[in-house]
């Protein structure tokens, strides 16, 4: 009876604590943590690159610019425009306001003419801006397929920047496996020639793949050294 009793207790220990359980192991590539194509919103002239490929660049920087000379004229004329119209519209107020000289129809009208002059002007604003090409975030630049004097067509791929430095690793998995993993799950990602690095799931997949049944995974891990070059095959272990 007592041998009968140690191997109940026996068999419920190793429920609650199962032994050598294998850790779950995941091969995939890694991937930048951004990764863009740039081009201009307008056709135009590249006039000027202050960037070149391999350089930093910063959130706001200025990569590429096209010819710029008549956009910058018609920014001056309607913020001249602009200027003469409030000037028009706030002498009409005052009046209004002392003399009572003034009709509401002709208020109303000084009024419209400053709004859509304003209006006209950031336009013109919005217009000269759009023929710099800005990075968007701070990365590194990759690739500049054009240089200074070539034409370029609207939203033609001019600059390739990317983020390295957090970096994701990306695989698949069974879709039975990846129900044991949770979100922000601390793994370990490791590269060839590497020491491994530690990451968090920050992407399942809430479907499988029926063809091959697997589920697409993401990591993130930080990259700010530079030492894992995205693209490059990894292994994701969760313990």
């Amino acid at each position: 009876m007592l041998k009968y009793y140690f191997v109940i207790l026996a068999v419920y220990v190793a429920g609650i604590f199962p032994a050598g359980a294998e850790p779950i192991t995941v091969d995939g590539i890694t991937e930048s943590f951004m990764d863009v194509q740039l081009g201009f919103a307008d056709t135009g002239i590249i006039r000027h690159q202050f960037f070149k490929e391999g350089d930093a660049v910063k959130k706001g920087g200025v990569i590429l610019e096209l010819d710029k000379n008549l956009e910058a004229l018609e920014v001056q004329r309607r913020k001249a425009m602009m200027e003469q119209r409030q000037m028009i519209y706030e002498t009409t107020s005052n009046l209004s306001e002392t003399t009572k000289s003034v009709s509401r129809e002709d208020l109303a009208k000084a009024k419209t003419d400053y709004d859509v002059s304003v209006a006209e002007y950031g336009i013109a604003v919005q217009e000269l801006a759009n023929r710099q090409l800005i990075a968007p975030f701070s990365g590194r630049i990759v690739e500049i397929l054009l240089k200074p004097g070539a034409a370029v067509a609207p939203y033609q791929p001019l600059v390739r920047v990317v983020d390295t430095s957090r970096c994701y690793f990306v695989g698949h998995i069974d879709g039975k496996t990846a129900a044991q993993l949770q979100l922000n799950e601390p793994v370990q990602v490791q590269v060839d020639g590497v020491a491994p690095v530690q990451a968090k799931i920050c992407f399942i997949s809430p479907v499988v793949d029926p063809a091959s049944g697997l589920a697409r995974i993401k990591a993130l891990f930080d990259n700010a050294d530079g030492k894992i070059r995205p693209g490059i095959a990894a292994t994701m272990t969760a313990p």
